[in-house]
This record gives structure tokens, C-alpha cells and sequence, in this order.
């Protein structure tokens, strides 16, 4: 479960006391960046110390990005001056970024999976290494130890997990010299171990007087790693802080620009809206089995309920709701709908039957990069409609403008690529294309993973008011208090089998934990 981290354990296990972390390795000031249509950066200032921790924080669309991509060379900013180690320096592509020891590592690994470990570590760099395997294997071995990376350097990347190769990725960084480390959303897929295991490696660069720049949504990880915040909002910054002086309710309150809701008036709404009383079951899975290696299960979900289905990072939640939607070969058990049986072999048969799937990954299975966001949101309704009746241009604009308007889309146009959109508005577009098809039944899985506080809470509220109207929900989220809040019952899986099920006082944090592991 990505997010969780234990925090007293983390800082006392982390930081040292009387570090000298003034001397400023990085600065950006009166940073200024535009687009067609939008103002995503408006002098901005940033500083970087040798040896620290800095969390870049803000909701998506407050400039993070932009920033990052300016510090990187992907941008050319359009006013300021960049410093390191007092000297300004222009920095026009991301080769130019890194000779000047500026590295980046992002949620998406940039390497080659078909290569070595230490093909990947040396590749592009050094021909004498290149060339000679015996040598370019040696040295990996010992950047690898250097850096207590369990990995070995004739290993095929492919074969790691995820953390391993965003350690490989760092550490292909920090031989090339790296002064300034910026580390973009790095444990969003990985689960406690291995988000433990990175933060050893930050704070073991930090030692070395490597500065990190670390962007996350997990407000756990700030409070376990870093040293200061510098946060952001609608392209200006709000302000830098020491985290021992920025409370978490403050550090929120100044990323929305408001007082956060309280989280716990969305449990009470949610109680709400629990199904309990809210009429018949309206679809049930019976033995339900797919080719994706998940034991047989059954479930079903009530008119204007949210359920959920819950446990590790690969205990079967997504292959579950998967199977439901069909997106996996169903190859045992069968699905009703109001008690009818119905049959749903691919996603178009569950779509025609009123239900509508948000997959986990919405960079590869949710979004189409290049087209626009009018494009993405129409396609759900347009294939229900059949490709020999296409919308006309009118139509589909007018469907773009009220589902635009009524989930606050932050976009220039209708017609901007939905890729161009921060990752938070990208997930309200795929909504949007799945309520315009009116379903009876939602499955969302992982719908706030990588996006900002405030549109986390937009979502969860948009859920409990879909329930309020009598669609039932499925809610998947690797955040456990966020599946408390939001969900009435809880399916708990474990080893790809549903161990559990979970309702009323027995939806807590404490209860799914001990399901989870068989207590």
C-alpha cells in the first residue's frame, strides 16, 4: 500500500541533528512561463539546499511541473534566471540540465527494460565502459554496493521491481555527478517496503550532499523524509517552509487556498448514502473467475451503495473488477443483473448493461494522449452509439462544455490534448466520459492515485453524490483511510482470493489490517 509509512519511525531513523543544510545549491528566481491560454508560472522563486530534502507541494495544475521541466530544460522559461552554486547557468534541453549535475527521475522509469542493469547504468555514456563488458559490469557492481542497491548488473531490468529500477535510475544519476536530484512522484507504485527502501537511498545521497527535490501526494512521506516545503498554487508561490514549523492542516490549507473540509464530514455523508436502505441488489458476481489467476469470488453492490475491494499491492483488487467488466477473460462463475443472468465477455457487453469501468492505470488504459479532451470524453457514448453514427461537431462540444464545467475540468479549450492536462484533470476527463454514458454501476479503481488533495476530496464528494442519485459504486484505493471514509462495505482480498468482507463499525483501518493478515 503505497502512502503509508510509519513516520515517527522514519524521522527518527532518518534525520541527523546539527546537519548544516545552508548552503544553496540551487535557485530559481522570478520564474515566469506561459501558454497559449495560461499563465503556469508566475515569478516564482525556489531554493535548493546541499544535503536537503525539499518537497515541491501544490495541487495539479499549480506549476510543479512546469517548474520542473524548466529546471530540466524541457522548457525554455520565458523570464528569470537560474542559479547553481551561485553561478547562473541556461539550461535549453535536459542534456544541457545534466551537465550541470541537474538529474531527474520520474514516476514513468525512462530506461531500456530489454538491457542489463548495468547496460542501463552506463548506456549513451562512457564508450571505453561500453565497449568492454567485463569492465562496464565491474564498475556497476560496485556504483550498486556503493549505494546498497540489491541488484545485480547482469540482471535484465525487466526482471526488477519497481523500486529497484528507480534506484537503478538514481543511481545512473549520481555517477554521472548529479548536485540536484528531482524525484517526480517515485513511489506512487511501490508498497511500504520498497518506499522505505528508496527513502534509504535519498537519505544516503543526502549524507553525501546530493539535493533532492521530491514530488509526492502522500503527505506521510513529506512528513517522514523531507526537510522544507515550498509550496505552490495556481502557478504562484505561496511560500517555503521548514516542515517543523508547517502543520499538515496548514500545509493543505495553504495548497487549496482555503480551510480544507473536514475529511470526516465526507464518512458522515457517506453513511449516508450507504445503500443499507437504498433498495435492491442491483448487480452480483457468483464465482467469478479469469484468466488473470484470481480465485473464484462473488460480490455484489446495491442500488446507491459504495463498496470496495481492499489489501496489498497485488492481492487481486484490480483483477477482480477487471473480470466484472470484462476487460480480463472470464473463465468460470457468471454475473446477474437484477437477478437476471447477463453475459460479459468484453468491456462493450458490460457497457451496453450499464456499467462503467475507471481503470488503475490511466496513462496506458484511460487516456488517448493526442487526442483532445472533447475527443476523450465523448468515446464511451460514441462507442455505445456505433461508428456508422458519429456526433456532430456541435454535439460533442456541447457534451465537452457541461461535463467541463460541471467537474471544473482546468483546461485551455475543448480542444486541448487531454496529455497536455495536468494528472488530476486528466482523471476528472475519464470520469466525465464514463457519467456521460449515465451508468447504472461505476467501478473506479485507484481514481485519486497521483492526484492533489483538493481534487481527491473532489472526487470522493462527487462519489458520495453519484450514490445519493442511486448509482452504485465500486471504489479501489491503496489508501486505506481513504476506502474508510468513502466506502459502506469492503471486499478484503489477499494472495489473488477474498478473504473478507467487511460492513458498519468493521469498515475501520484496524479491522482490515488483521483480515488482511489472517488474525
Amino acid at each position: 500500500m503505497s502512502g503509508v509509512v510509519p513516520v515517527a519511525h522514519a524521522r527518527k531513523y532518518f534525520f541527523r541533528d546539527g546537519m548544516n543544510m545552508e548552503k544553496e545549491v540551487l535557485k530559481a528566481r522570478n520564474i515566469y512561463k506561459s501558454f497559449p491560454g495560461v499563465k503556469a508560472l508566475q515569478g516564482v522563486d525556489f531554493t535548493l539546499r546541499e544535503g536537503e530534502i525539499h518537497a515541491l507541494m501544490g495541487e495539479n495544475g499549480a506549476g510543479k511541473s512546469t517548474l520542473i521541466k524548466v529546471l530540466t530544460g524541457v522548457y525554455t522559461k520565458d523570464e528569470g534566471n537560474i542559479c547553481l552554486d551561485d553561478k547562473e547557468v541556461s539550461i535549453h534541453s535536459p542534456e544541457a540540465a545534466q551537465k550541470v549535475g541537474i538529474s531527474t527521475v520520474y514516476q514513468e522509469i525512462s530506461l531500456c527494460p530489454n538491457l542489463t542493469v548495468a547496460e542501463n547504468l552506463y548506456i549513451g555514456r562512457d564508450g571505453k565502459i561500453w565497449k568492454n563488458w567485463r569492465s562496464m559490469n565491474k564498475a556497476a557492481k560496485q556504483l550498486l554496493e556503493s549505494l546498497d542497491i540489491p541488484a545485480e548488473p547482469t540482471e535484465q531490468l525487466a526482471n526488477c521491481s519497481i523500486a529497484i529500477q528507480q534506484m537503478v535510475a538514481i543511481a545512473r544519476s549520481v555517477d554521472m555527478k548529479c548536485k540536484v536530484l528531482i524525484l517526480d512522484e517515485p513511489t506512487s507504485s511501490l508498497d511500504e517496503n520498497e518506499v522505505q527502501k528508496l527513502f534509504g537511498l535519498m537519505l544516503d545521497l543526502k549524507k553525501r550532499g546530493v539535493g533532492i527535490i521530491f514530488v509526492t501526494h502522500f503527505l506521510d512521506q513529506v512528513y517522514a523524509v523531507c526537510d522544507r516545503i515550498t509550496v505552490l498554487r495556481d502557478g504562484k508561490l505561496v511560500g517555503e517552509y521548514l516542515i517543523s514549523e508547517l502543520p499538515r492542516v496548514q500545509l493543505v490549507s495553504k495548497m487549496l487556498g482555503k480551510d480544507m473540509d473536514d475529511l470526516s464530514d465526507i464518512k458522515s455523508i457517506a453513511k449516508k448514502y450507504d445503500g443499507e436502505d437504498s433498495g435492491k441488489e442491483i448487480f452480483s458476481a457468483h464465482e467469478l473467475q479469469s484468466n488473470a489467476d484470481i480465485k473464484p469470488f462473488d460480490m455484489s453492490v446495491k442500488k446507491g451503495e459504495i463498496n470496495g475491494f481492499t489489501g496489498l499491492l497485488g492481492s487481486g483488487r484490480s483483477e477482480c473488477v477487471r473480470a466484472v467488466f470484462g476487460a480480463d477473460k472470464v473463465i468460470g462463475g457468471y454475473l446477474d443483473k437484477n437477478g437476471k443472468r447477463i453475459k460479459v465477455k468484453k468491456p462493450i457487453d458490460a457497457m451496453k448493461s450499464g456499467i462503467a469501468y475507471l481503470p488503475e492505470d490511466r496513462k496506458n488504459d484511460g487516456i488517448i494522449g493526442e487526442l483532445s479532451v472533447r475527443d476523450n470524453i465523448i468515446l464511451a457514448l460514441q462507442v455505445l452509439k456505433g461508428p456508422f453514427r458519429p456526433f456532430s461537431k456541435a454535439e460533442a462540444q456541447k457534451f465537452a462544455e457541461e461535463y467541463i464545467n460541471l467537474l471544473d475540468i482546468k483546461t485551455a479549450s475543448a480542444d486541448t490534448p487531454i496529455k497536455s492536462l495536468s494528472g488530476g484533470n486528466q482523471q476528472k476527463v475519464i470520469l466525465a466520459r464514463w457519467l456521460l454514458t449515465h451508468p447504472e454501476y461505476l467501478i473506479l479503481d485507484e481514481p485519486t492515485r497521483g492526484i492533489d488533495v483538493g481534487t481527491k476530496v473532489e472526487i470522493q464528494k462527487l462519489v458520495l453524490q453519484l450514490a445519493s442519485e442511486g448509482v452504485s459504486v465500486t471504489f479501489i484505493s491503496s489508501e486505506i483511510d481513504e476506502m474508510v471514509r468513502t466506502c459502506s462495505r469492503l471486499i478484503v482480498m489477499r494472495d489473488r482470493q477474498k478473504v473478507g468482507e467487511l460492513s458498519g463499525d468493521d469498515v475501520s483501518q484496524q479491522k482490515i489490517m488483521s483480515t488482511i493478515a489472517g488474525d
